[in-house]
């Protein structure tokens, strides 16, 4: 099957759940209540590409000036000043709806993208203008003629609205896709999720996805069980053995750990856990490198610690031998700490992992529900990677 062009968001994990990015002169609905990031997603795509030599025009149906717009997007890292108004063209088009309406409004963007040469189109504001349609035919076709234009020139369409578009709604039948974003209250903290409810022409992974809000604008993390892949699937039984660096314990457990195997440890505070997963990793070599991966001692307190019972951590650490990922027992998401474990294996090539401990997953699953699922796809992905892996409970 010929596939698609595709053009990149940039955004960490929505072109994975996308299934590659956004289709070349397709058109999307970006859907939110007002703080769930819009605007944020859409300069974020904006700036990548204009960086990669694509000229967008950014519209707004606003009244306000742009300044508030500039301010607010300043206080991220993928702002740029220096491409305002040269690769992105922002104008306001609320006098042009309120004068002229939806057909003037159509003519005055399809001048706009000539004039301007753009190839993609970003409309902020969608919902004031499908509140000024006098009937239903009217949205429909503003809609239908972006899109042909689109289509004609190859070029992309995002339609930015606060209302809420529900699937049989003649909006969402007119577009290509619609990425619909929330922030949902489980207890006490909010959590923002991201849907892509409708893909037309192209696969997405289904469901609700975590994303977050930081200086660098918006991350999106996949569902672990989500992207779980056929090469995930063990293939085989490996015998081989290899040392638990910890003295007496191989005599009894048969030669030690199991190769590309998952080890549950369990036992109370206190009972030597954490001392047991310092002199697991205590038994890496730059040729085959460890991973302290945990939530409760800080990298500077398990240094101190290791001291204590003489393993030699630090030049472990200095030589790229050892590597030490702490995550506090603060509002973690899930499968941010899902993605960020197994990227640090591939990033480092590591070969034994010790995770303290799995209290710190459950306390981040603000759906508990499918913490079996997300168990079940890391532990496979990490059989699959060939590592050595020991968890404390």
């Amino acid at each position: 099957m010929r596939q698609s062009e595709r053009l990149e968001t940039g955004i960490t994990g929505l072109d994975t759940i996308l299934c590659g990015g956004l289709l070349c002169g397709a058109s999307y609905i970006v859907q939110g209540s007002p703080g769930t990031g819009k605007t944020i997603l859409a300069n974020q795509v904006a700036f990548l590409q204009a960086r990669r030599g694509t000229r967008v025009l950014y519209v707004t149906l606003l009244a306000e000036s742009h300044d508030r717009l500039f301010q607010s997007l300043s206080t991220f890292d993928f702002y740029d000043t220096s491409i305002v108004d040269k690769e992105i063209i922002y104008i306001s088009l609320s006098k042009v709806l309120r004068e002229g309406g939806l057909p003037g409004l159509v003519r005055t963007l399809r001048a706009e993208l000539v004039r301007q040469r753009c190839t993609m189109l970003i409309v902020d504001g969608f919902s004031i203008a499908k509140d000024s349609a006098a009937a239903a035919l009217d949205i429909k076709t503003f809609i239908a003629e972006l899109q042909g234009y689109a289509a004609l020139i190859g070029g992309t369409v995002l339609l930015l609205t606060s209302s809420h578009i529900d699937d049989a709604s003649r909006e969402h039948t007119m577009v290509d896709g619609v990425l619909q974003l929330k922030e949902e209250l489980v207890g006490v903290r909010g959590v923002r999720l991201i849907r892509v409810a409708k893909s037309r022409g192209s696969a997405s992974l289904a469901g609700l996805h975590q994303y977050r809000i930081s200086a660098k604008g918006i991350d999106v993390y996949p569902r672990l069980e989500a992207l779980a892949t056929p090469s995930s699937d063990e293939t085989s039984v490996v015998e081989e053995r290899a040392t638990s660096g910890v003295h007496g314990f191989d005599g009894i457990s048969g030669g030690g750990l199991v190769t590309e195997s998952v080890t549950l440890l369990m036992g109370p505070p206190g009972s030597g856990k954490t001392t047991f997963g310092l002199n697991f990793v205590s038994a890496a070599t730059r040729n085959c490198p460890a991973l302290f991966f945990g939530f409760y001692e800080s990298p500077a307190r398990l240094r101190v610690k290791a001291r204590a019972l003489h393993l030699p951590i630090e030049p472990l650490e200095h030589c790229g031998a050892l590597h030490v990922c702490w995550n506090p027992l603060r509002e973690n998401l899930l499968d941010f700490l899902g993605h960020q474990l197994l990227d640090t294996i591939r990033k480092h090539g590591i070969r034994r992992v010790f995770i303290d401990g799995m209290t710190g997953f459950q306390r981040a699953a603000v759906h508990s529900a499918r913490e079996i699922e997300f168990y079940t796809a890391l532990t496979n992905e990490l059989r699959a990677l060939g590592h050595n892996n020991c968890r404390g409970a």
